[in-house]
């Protein structure tokens, strides 16, 4: 068998008893109806898993299939519509939780493999490439997920809330979207964002977030301007909107910016962008690093909290 097959079937095996099918209820009239299908992933020893908010949104009761077919109730621990993830429960022993990568480490053209159930079809299997990496896509809610995968493993309807892995059987990205009418482009939500939401799920039931009102997308910085202005950054996040009067808005920063850092930080994802903007930050005035006609420019800027 040649090396790329054996890659993914031993990639898959490590996690497959990990991929779970969601069945989510709807009841109406005292009548209970099957609402929809999807994915997740079980990522801890007692039984936490990760899905897709949208797949789980509104259902009156929510059950889990295994691997093996067996089923389980699942209690909702909290969801994020923002960032598009929910955490589930169940009380199942017999599988072995995924392991969580690094989505930092990813590279453009790297190895990736999306497990599902489209359209019903149980633990399906698809490969492909990290297409780009720092994408901005627009969640359900109308607000902008930043630091997303693209990647061009076929995903359908069904596969949301499974997980993207690597090579090695990492989770790197929950699969969350497709473009309709588009072919291979596929987007997930990175690992790195979906622990740091994951942890305030379990611990809250909800999440916290300080808000500056930016779409972005991660680009390279040429070493020309990182040299003009002293950098130690290599990559930085370019601003491709400003949300309407919110506190990027008001402090003066503009689509088009290149943000670098945060309270001095050095920034080069969305995802370490998301670790700084924690719940003290909500109505302090914060100190944020632009690039701005090849210049570096610094704008105080006041998050509020986005609920």
């Amino acid at each position: 068998m040649d090396q790329y097959s054996q890659t993914i079937i031993q990639a898959v095996e490590k996690v497959r008893t990990a991929v779970v099918k969601i069945e989510t209820y709807h009841t109406q009239d005292q009548r209970e109806t099957l609402a929809g299908t999807g994915s997740g992933f079980i990522f801890s020893s007692d039984g936490y898993l990760a899905t897709n908010s949208h797949v789980i949104h509104n259902a009156s009761r929510i059950k889990v299939k295994l691997y093996d077919g067996s089923t389980f109730p699942a209690a909702l621990i909290g969801e994020d519509p923002d960032t598009d993830l929910a955490i589930l429960k169940i009380s199942a022993t017999d599988f072995t939780p995924a392991k969580l990568g690094n989505a930092e480490d990813l590279q453009i053209g790297q190895l990736v493999i999306a497990i599902g159930n489209p359209l019903g079809f149980q633990h399906t299997v698809t490969a492909g490439v990290v297409s780009a990496l720092g994408r901005s896509l627009q969640s359900q809610t109308g607000q902008m997920m930043d630091s997303m995968i693209q990647t061009d493993a076929s995903l359908n309807p069904g596969n949301s809330g499974g997980p993207l892995i690597n090579a090695d059987g990492e989770v790197i990205g929950v699969n969350t979207a497709t473009i309709r009418g588009a072919q291979g482009l596929c987007f997930a939500i990175s690992i790195s964002t979906a622990k740091e939401v994951a942890s305030q799920l379990i611990r809250f039931g909800k999440v916290r977030r300080a808000y500056l009102g930016l779409s972005m997308q991660q680009i390279d910085l040429v070493p020309k301007l990182r040299s003009m202005n002293e950098l130690p950054n290599k990559q930085a996040l370019f601003i491709s909107a400003v949300a309407t009067n919110s506190p990027a808005q008001k402090a003066g920063i503009l689509s088009g910016d290149i943000l670098y850092a945060f309270n001095n930080q050095p920034v080069e994802t969305s995802d370490a962008l998301f670790k700084m903007l924690t719940e003290d930050k909500i109505g302090q005035f914060q100190y944020v690093g632009i690039l701005r006609d090849n210049y570096k420019r610094e704008f105080r800027v006041t998050p509020v909290q986005k609920n």
